[in-house]
């Protein structure tokens, strides 16, 4: 009996494992790149309130000579915690201040921690000028 040429047509069932496992391979190193991506931009968003905080914090100290209140440190950035530390100019800087303030939060489980300083003139209160001629 003469072997009977036959041409398969579609796909065997081992071709169709071997799709779905790779298909779930990739899908799964996409969902770990995209948690990794994740956390990344959470980190850069702590660290980027953690500026703001310190900034404001130091911009409040030149122009008024007092601190935020901590109420309002709390209640615009709930999840950071602020300090901040005076102490002499030294060197060329003695007649001024320096002030540094320290923003810290959490990032997942990293800590994120800011410290930016400024030099302050002792007499921070900022002289106000009015274009009032009668005054």
């Amino acid at each position: 009996m003469p072997a009977v040429n036959r041409k398969y047509r579609g796909f065997l069932i081992t071709e169709i494992i071997v799709a779905l496992t790779l298909l779930g391979l990739i899908l799964a190193a996409l969902a770990m790149s995209l948690n990794g991506f994740a956390r990344f931009n959470r980190y850069q968003l702590v660290t980027q309130r953690c500026i703001a905080a310190a900034q404001a914090q130091l911009d409040s100290i030149t122009a008024t000579g007092k601190t935020i209140p901590e109420d309002d440190l709390h209640r615009l950035w709930p999840e950071l915690s602020i300090s901040v530390e005076k102490s002499a100019g030294t060197g060329q800087w003695r007649a001024l201040i320096l002030t540094e303030v320290t923003a810290s939060g959490r990032s997942y489980n990293k800590e994120v921690k800011v410290r930016l300083s400024r030099y302050i003139p002792a007499e921070t209160m900022p002289k106000i000028t009015t274009n009032n001629p009668t005054e």
